[in-house]
């Protein structure tokens, strides 16, 4: 199982310093060994492509994906354009991973249309393959768009896309047309039963798809745990507002996002992280949630759940 880190909005971090921060945080992780750095795109904080170019330039080897970028807040041709524009700043390291988000952002926040998202998802795939086949025209009419541009942005790199996959329908679709499947809030149980199946069938034939699970990761006493998993569901989001996580949930034994982290001591966290690999996830996202009452002992909560993290990957 190769293992990344997962970052998302940090609010103790003052605004002008969070792109600062942000580089420095994804050097580290370059530094300390973890094999791919995951940021998703949040409502109203940084743009994720944006960042990831900028480090793109500022790290060598590691693997920079978005986890994810929701496609209604992009026409597939305008996304097409600004994933190979980061390819190219980051050297061919990007993995463009995208979904169809959630009503309550879609239309509650954006005022969009969230009618037959997997429907939508097929037909911007369809627009997102042609444009990433290299430069020259792109020609594409189905139910959603009718496409008659031109790319030219880079020649030479390919364009790993990845989707965020949560039913029977969504997995079918990202084991037969993209390189795998991103997820959040689908503990072990979840993942082997329901997630493996589905995408491996749909990938028959293929290459194995990748199945990348975001994991929160707190370092702590075990006798702290069952409050880091609150605090965890607290801060990362409650599965309620979300009816595509409860269905997921439904296919686990979690029934938070809380319940799906690698709390405790080292023997804990290793032990949990090693049933994610052994359910079938062929990447971790870990989420590093620091622990603390204050900044100061937040930040080196952080520092040693990662340094952590990177000294057991060779174990997983």
């Amino acid at each position: 199982m190769r293992v990344g880190l997962m970052v998302g909005s940090d609010k103790e971090r003052p605004r002008a310093d969070r792109v600062a921060g942000l580089i420095d945080d994804a050097m580290r992780a370059e530094s300390l060994g973890f094999q791919s750095f995951w940021m998703p795109q949040v409502p109203g904080y940084l743009d994720a492509m944006t960042a990831l170019t900028v480090l793109g330039q500022a790290t060598d080897r590691i693997e920079l994906g978005t986890a994810v970028v929701p496609i209604q807040t992009r026409h597939p041709m305008a996304m097409a354009q600004q994933a190979l524009t980061t390819q190219v700043a980051c050297g061919g390291r990007f993995t463009l991973g995208i979904g169809p988000s959630h009503h309550w952002i879609v239309t509650g926040q954006l005022g969009l249309p969230y009618d037959r998202p997997a429907h939508l998802v097929s037909d911007y795939l369809d627009v997102l393959k042609a444009a990433f086949e290299g430069v020259g025209s792109v020609h594409v009419e189905n139910d959603s768009y009718r496409v008659h541009s031109s790319v030219d942005v880079a020649d030479g790199f390919q364009m790993p896309v990845l989707l965020a996959a949560l039913g029977p329908k969504m997995l079918r679709i990202a084991g037969e047309r993209t390189a795998g499947t991103i997820l959040w809030m689908a503990d072990e149980r979840a993942i082997r039963a329901h997630v493996v199946p589905h995408i491996a069938a749909a990938a028959a034939g293929g290459p194995e798809p990748r199945i990348v699970a975001g994991v929160p990761v707190a370092l702590c006493a075990n006798s702290e745990a069952e409050k880091a998993r609150g605090y965890a569901s607290e801060v990362l989001g409650h599965a309620d507002f979300s009816p595509n996580y409860v269905r997921l949930l439904e296919h686990g034994d979690a029934r938070d996002v809380g319940d799906t982290m690698a709390a405790g001591d080292e023997a804990a966290v290793l032990a949990r992280l090693r049933r994610y690999r052994d359910a079938g996830v062929t990447d971790l996202a870990a989420r590093v949630v620091p622990l603390g009452d204050d900044v100061p002992a937040r930040a080196q909560s952080r520092r040693r759940t990662q340094e952590f993290l990177a000294s057991v990957i060779p174990e997983l």
